[in-house]
């Protein structure tokens, strides 16, 4: 594997795949980012650093499991596989980016329902903007459902969404898009988490090589 990816062993993807994977998400990021900063009134670049392969149980490893801001969407349209794309933003960026928004003072304190609504905000757009690009690549509709959101570790967070999935298929692993928000005026922090079934993962990448090799 590349140093793009990062796994603990587990191969849910060659590196192929992979690759196909990061240009992809690397798209959908991009257009997310202009989205949020259209939103805000700041300019913000998002580019995805690492896509990360690992079981489970194994994602504290990579992934920080402090209290955290989770916005997921189940991702619908033109597809047969289930999945759901969950945005992680972490405590600090939460409320930061509240204060961008309402232009008030940066300060510690626990998040309240205006973060909340504003993160609600926020997740809706940056997914949308998001599965657009991603929908436009590959020629299909590809729709957030309507969000929910959950203030706990992300762990804890990730097992209830699987759990509570009309999937036939076990979801075990995960895809974790580590990505690097970028803001020349606040430090901000946020991560992308897909959790495909396989049925998904395999039909998106499909339709990306079909894409790919129509346009050569």
């Amino acid at each position: 594997m590349t140093s793009k990816i990062v796994t603990d062993g587990t191969e849910i993807l060659t590196e192929e795949q992979a690759e196909e994977l990061w240009e992809l998400g690397n798209t959908g990021a991009h257009n997310a980012a202009d989205a949020l900063s259209s939103l805000i009134g700041v300019p913000i670049s998002i580019n995805v650093q690492k896509i990360i392969m690992a079981r489970l149980e194994n994602l504290q490893d990579y992934l920080d499991d402090s209290i955290a801001s989770l916005v997921v969407f189940q991702v619908r349209g033109q597809i047969l596989g289930n999945g759901s794309l969950i945005l992680h933003v972490p405590k600090k960026t939460t409320i930061r980016l509240s204060s961008i928004m309402l232009a008030a003072p940066d300060e510690d304190r626990e998040i309240d329902e205006m973060d909340m609504s504003m993160l609600h905000e926020i997740g809706n757009i940056m997914t949308s903007s998001y599965l657009d690009a991603c929908a436009n690549i590959l020629s299909i509709m590809l729709i957030p459902s309507p969000p929910s959101m959950v203030i706990d570790m992300p762990h804890a967070v990730i097992q209830s969404v699987i759990a509570g999935q009309e999937i036939d298929e076990e979801m075990d692993h995960i895809l974790l898009f580590k990505t690097d928000m970028q803001c020349a005026e606040h430090e901000l922090e946020a991560g992308l988490l897909l959790l495909p079934s396989k049925t998904l993962l395999h039909e998106l990448l499909d339709r990306f090589r079909k894409i790919k090799s129509t346009s050569q």
